[in-house]
């Protein structure tokens, strides 16, 4: 059954005697699809889908639910449809993502931010809530992206102004624009450059990060959703998967103030190996900090604070 016979119990007859399509209907049959297909969240992905075909927002499709369909808004949607059917992740096909409740523009060029990623935002808010500020709080992210990171903690903390750093122009274009759409552009800069290259020594109360992790050997494996789509330098973590940590360990000391705290965001599995590479570097270890998923999800580290004599 094609999407273009949708919902036909749900639906009333066309100008020509065929069965019209409703959009309860073709979500319903999307949905349908999408689950027979091994889509893990079919419902979800139907109505955002569904509503990006005809620009409705979720609230927007339950209102037009019983509206009959043209056959070129079928269309749009069947497009859609065969995008996410190939494993397009549905942030792509739509080029948006909430995170920390903030739309994020998405392209080719950066990750899909993700709920777990917003346990560095968590553990981020939380050490600003300890820092002394005699003076502005000055956020760096390292290996910005999509800035969702920079731009979710800025939004929380409007005296602070922050720097996002990333290797790609592309990508920084795009952590520009989302400051931008999210209102905190004006204390947001941003700087094309290794990791910590460009920020001034001293000058960070918080560094935040989610660098590549991913062992190369590993990155074939892994879900097309990500493998495919994903930008593979945004996930290569080098052979061990530590060498984007190893980088920014290096730095970390020379651009923190003292007693500034770096959060790191890890992979699976990967606790021991991180906290390993910070407190070589001469970081005290905080903690180490499960997302929602009880998955250990961000390492917590601190720059040793100034002895007074």
């Amino acid at each position: 059954m094609t999407t273009a016979a949708a919902g036909a119990d749900e639906t009333r007859a066309g100008a020509a005697g065929k069965p019209a399509v409703t959009v309860a209907g073709i979500r319903r049959e999307v949905a349908r699809r999408l689950g027979a297909d091994g889509i893990e969240t079919p419902a979800l992905d139907a109505r955002l889908l569904v509503g990006r075909a005809l620009d409705l927002s979720l609230t927007g499709l339950a209102g037009a639910a019983d509206r009959v369909l043209a056959v070129a808004e079928i269309a749009r949607i069947e497009e859609l449809v065969a995008r996410r059917l190939r494993r397009e992740p549905v942030a792509r096909i739509t080029g948006t993502r909430e995170f920390w409740g903030l739309p994020f523009a998405v392209t080719p060029d950066v990750l899909v931010p993700r709920p777990d990623t917003e346990t560095v935002v968590e553990q981020a808010l939380a050490a600003a809530e300890e820092t002394p500020r005699p003076h502005r709080l000055r956020i760096a992210d390292l290996g910005t992206g999509s800035g969702a990171i920079l731009v979710a903690l800025l939004s929380e903390l409007p005296h602070a102004v922050g720097i996002g750093t990333d290797r790609h122009d592309a990508a920084l274009a795009v952590a520009r624009d989302n400051a931008r759409a999210c209102g905190v552009l004006s204390r947001a800069a941003f700087a094309c450059c290794d990791f910590a290259a460009a920020v001034a020594s001293s000058q960070c109360d918080i560094v935040v990060t989610n660098p590549p992790y991913i062992r190369t050997g590993d990155i074939a494996g892994l879900d097309p959703e990500v493998r495919a789509f994903d930008p593979v330098a945004a996930l290569d973590g080098g052979a061990d998967g530590l060498s984007a940590y190893r980088s920014i360990a290096a730095e970390a000391a020379r651009i923190l103030r003292p007693g500034g705290t770096l959060v790191a965001e890890i992979g699976h599995g990967q606790g021991p190996a991180v906290t390993a590479v910070f407190a070589a570097a001469g970081l005290a270890i905080v903690a180490v900090v499960p997302d929602l998923g009880g998955v250990e999800r961000a390492v917590v580290t601190r720059r040793a604070p100034c002895r007074t004599p």
